[in-house]
């Protein structure tokens, strides 16, 4: 079965921002975005402990305990251990994402992709989430974005860990599926490589969009898709750039990204598009991608995402796009879908 076949629809929701990503955002704002989410037909979630130390699980456990637990479908991730004790969020090294969550919970966190810190870190999400169950468990960030030069340490001993103890609860059914939740590309490639590791999928954040494709086509799409690993796109607005933020890469923009969306801005006008659409459906369009998962952290984004999906775009900005060489010659397109 495919990962395709284990999502309900192509559209999710990214709970990072209920961590609160990059500003404070009240209780009863987190409760009312899923719950939005939920009564737009979103029934596929995705957190993880890193988000807030713990914050995004929280809240979405309390969102989603009053709805009936085989209706949807839920993925978090293993790789750090959140602790009781109280860490200074300001002294924290978090690779490219120091700062991203200086608003969340104070809780130390630990860096552990072993078997039993898997297990440990499954069992906590368990009760931070108030389920009996996970469906998907991506491995978290053994990148060199976060880990410098010693990331294939980190990922060697995810190997021997976490790879392991996820590939048996998958045999045992326990959960659906496993992969990496990454944002780079040459964890994945490392992972397709392995004989002892199959995993069902990888939830790839920001290295498939409009603004960051080209090494992702050139090295995993199409190798992924031949071993029957699909890709779950996270941050499809490139950490909020694509759709009126002002970061990118988790950082703010630079001078050269934001001209690079001005220019696609331009274009869009032009043919009357929006950019959120044009972003969720650049990525929907590789057959290698099961589904996209934006986050929100206000009610009625989750309306903009789901119009997104169905908005009409003409062939016409898909091609001036092309001409204007910010979407790559390999990349599929929505229209190369309509004339097939």
């Amino acid at each position: 079965m495919s990962l395709k076949d284990k999502l309900p629809g192509q559209l999710g929701f990214g709970t990072a921002p209920l961590g609160n990503m990059f500003r404070a955002i009240a209780q009863e704002e987190a409760q009312a975005t899923v719950h939005a989410a939920w009564d737009a037909g979103v029934r596929y979630f995705d957190t993880a402990p890193f988000y807030g130390s713990g914050l995004s699980e929280i809240r979405l456990g309390e969102a989603l305990k009053q709805y009936n637990r085989d209706d949807y479908v839920l993925s978090t991730k293993v790789g750090r251990i959140i602790l009781d004790e109280i860490e200074d969020a300001a002294a924290r090294d978090l690779g490219e994402k120091s700062g991203v969550f200086e608003h969340g919970r104070p809780n130390k966190i630990i860096n552990d992709y072993s078997a039993d810190a898997t297990l440990r870190s499954i069992e906590d999400s368990l009760k931070r989430l108030q389920t009996d169950r996970l469906d998907i468990v991506w491995v978290h960030d053994i990148a060199q974005d976060f880990y410098g030069d010693q990331w294939l340490e980190y990922f060697n001993q995810a190997r021997t860990g976490a790879f392991k103890v996820l590939t048996r609860l998958r045999e045992e059914r326990v959960i659906k599926g496993w992969g990496l939740g990454v944002n780079k590309v040459e964890p994945c490639e490392l992972t397709l490589d392995l004989t002892e590791a199959q995993p069902d999928g990888f939830l790839l954040a920001g290295r498939y969009t409009l603004l960051d494709h080209e090494r992702a086509l050139q090295r995993l799409m199409d190798s992924a898709l031949a071993q029957n690993v699909e890709i779950v796109v996270g941050g499809p607005y490139s950490s909020g750039i694509l759709a009126g933020g002002a970061h990118f890469e988790y950082q703010k923009a630079s001078p050269q990204v934001i001209a690079k969306v001005e220019q696609i801005k331009r274009i869009a006008a032009a043919y009357n598009v929006e950019v959120k659409a044009a972003a969720l459906q650049f990525s929907l369009a590789n057959p290698a991608v099961a589904a996209v998962i934006p986050g929100a952290s206000k009610p009625g984004r989750i309306a903009e995402d789901v119009a997104a999906l169905s908005a009409v775009i003409p062939a016409g900005f898909w091609q001036a796009m092309r001409e204007a060489k910010l979407v790559s010659e390999r990349a599929p397109l929505p229209i190369d879908e309509v004339k097939a």
